[in-house]
């Protein structure tokens, strides 16, 4: 089986998951090696963007988020790919490594890239968000799980997910789409 060839340089958090990509692509790693980014594998991720382009794909966890932060506020223009809790989950842990080659193949072919440049308008006001349910409601959580699953773009609480919203320049009408497609998928 063929597997497809990358030309950006995928910042994983380690070995394991180094494996797991290799499993599902050709693709260059940095491993971050934890959450506790040193000021040598941040230069390392900035020479390979510059050079080659880089994806962030941490767990989906605290501390894949917390890495994930960090390398986008010192990194400009780098790319997200994201696999859902329930790809990732195994041996009662969560990480890429617990991940099959076809769930990470497809989180790879799904990336999206930051806005750069001026602030991007949100696809929704905080009030529209709030009102469609999607923080403050007691299935808020559950609803930006589907949305997030739907989307492509990892989990977020209510600030987390308004803000990835932002971030990954997803429009309004992708939202919207998203969220009838998900309400579509509740009636059948």
């Amino acid at each position: 089986m063929s597997r497809p060839k990358l030309k950006e340089v995928i910042v994983v958090e380690g070995k394991n998951d180094t494996l797991a990509i290799r499993r599902a692509v050709e693709a260059d790693t940095i491993e971050t090696r934890g959450s506790a980014l040193g000021e040598e594998v941040l230069a390392e991720i900035k020479r390979a963007q510059a050079k080659r382009g880089v994806i962030v794909f941490t767990d989906p966890d605290y501390a894949g988020e917390r890495i994930r932060r960090i390398i986008s506020e010192n990194v400009a223009g780098v790319k997200h790919a994201f696999l859902p809790q329930s790809e990732a989950v195994g041996k009662g842990k969560i990480g890429i490594e617990h991940a099959g080659a076809e769930a990470i193949a497809k989180a790879l072919q799904s990336v999206r890239a930051e806005w750069d440049g001026e602030e991007p308008e949100p696809p929704l006001t905080w009030e529209e968000y709030y009102e469609l349910g999607f923080a403050g409601g007691s299935d808020s959580r559950k609803r930006r799980e589907r949305i997030a699953e739907r989307l492509g773009i990892g989990y977020g609480n209510a600030k987390q997910f308004y803000r990835r919203l932002q971030v990954l320049c997803i429009s309004r009408e992708e939202l919207l789409q998203a969220m009838a497609a998900e309400e579509e998928g509740w009636k059948g």
